[in-house]
């Protein structure tokens, strides 16, 4: 049975003060432009041959992006009676989240096909991570932000040369505001949803294979953080693809958490629909804790919902308060800064385990973010 500290735990932090939350990651993009100075001077540089800059530029993705860390989680294994917890921390990417894995994937799609710049959406982390990887491909960046958000991160886009532009409405409707600009000015559409699809699934998958370098198998289950769904789907497509191969003896369970009542995908699995529904706009709010997660409109939802329920996963709400205790949980014991939405993976997780206990066996949480 899971070890009854961990509710003492959760008690007494959730009757301590409130932290003060970022409403985003933080990144080190300018230690990154530092590092790698000289391919920038090649990437960034019009004149030169295309072949020149793409390889200066895969140099920077292949030094930069990806190959981030995974460590057991041995004093939350203690707190929570569960053995071999792997925390995979994709806070470690250039600014901060697992964002930059897709950004600089579609800023060398979009150098390689010719764009001159790239358009897309955001309520601040993958602004940031889509202005850096154009900065370095000598890209044009247009950044479409809802004119009622307020993120912190809209600096780091202006000082990377992004250009913002603020759309009335929601992210939904900055999502198609910035795909009509892509269009119209002939611009590199770096949405989700759109023709990139298969390369945004394709690039998340590659988290699967560092899971799978590390372990050499697959785990038991894999959780996350899901928003529009596409992280989680890319990590299954991954797994599917190296078990397809024979390079694992087993699909993992695929397991998603996110915030309480405000995401189609969590809802249409406790619901038991046959596809994600769109929510009511009207009754999605987001906070400092749960913004990175909420969505009415899931843009990657079925193909998530898909890989949750292939391999008999799960999907769980996660209330302001437990993102908040996970997180300090996860600072106090293992020494990560992560974002409180970051954690929503690793409540979905013990959701089962309290529920009914899980199996001996592996465990990888996916952290999708790290805070200052």
């Amino acid at each position: 049975m899971p070890d009854q500290s961990v509710k003492r735990e959760f008690t007494l932090l959730s009757n301590d003060r409130p932290f003060n939350l970022m409403d985003g990651a933080t990144g080190e993009a300018t230690e990154v432009v530092r590092h790698v100075d000289q391919q920038l001077k090649i990437s960034n540089n019009p004149a030169l041959p295309l072949a020149q800059r793409l390889e200066a530029y895969e140099d920077i993705v292949d030094s930069e992006v990806g190959d981030t860390s995974m460590v057991r989680a041995r004093n939350i294994e203690r707190e929570v009676g569960l053995r071999q917890i792997y925390l995979k921390f994709e806070g470690g990417n250039p600014t901060g989240t697992q964002k930059d894995r897709i950004a600089f994937a579609q800023a060398m799609d979009a150098l390689r096909r010719g764009y001159d710049s790239i358009s897309v959406a955001t309520c601040g982390n993958y602004g940031v991570a889509v202005a850096l990887a154009a900065s370095l491909a000598g890209l044009r960046c247009r950044i479409h932000i809802p004119e009622s958000y307020h993120t912190s991160r809209i600096k780091e886009m202006t000082d990377l040369g992004a250009s913002i532009i603020r759309v009335a409405g929601d992210y939904e409707h900055a999502v198609i505001v910035s795909m009509q600009d892509a269009r119209k000015n002939e611009c590199y559409d770096a949405n989700p949803g759109g023709d990139n699809t298969v390369l945004q699934l394709r690039t998340y998958g590659e988290i699967a294979h560092e899971i799978y370098d590390e372990l050499r198998d697959a785990p038991w289950a894999v959780t996350a953080p899901v928003s529009n769904g596409t992280t989680l789907a890319g990590i299954s497509r991954g797994f599917l693809s190296l078990y397809r191969r024979g390079k694992t003896s087993r699909m993992p369970r695929i397991v998603a958490g996110s915030s309480f009542r405000k995401n189609p995908i969590v809802h249409a699995f406790l619901k038991n629909r046959p596809s994600c529904e769109d929510l009511n706009p009207d009754q999605i709010h987001e906070t400092s804790v749960n913004e990175p997660l909420i969505n009415w409109h899931a843009i990657d939802g079925d193909h998530a919902l898909e890989a949750i329920r292939r391999n008999s996963g799960w999907a769980v709400n996660a209330s302001d308060k437990d993102l908040r205790i996970y997180s300090r949980l996860i600072r106090e014991k293992e020494g990560l800064q992560v974002l409180p939405a970051s954690t929503a993976g690793l409540i979905a997780l013990m959701d089962q385990h309290h529920k009914e206990p899980l199996p001996n066996d592996r465990y990888v949480v996916v952290l999708t973010g790290r805070k200052s």
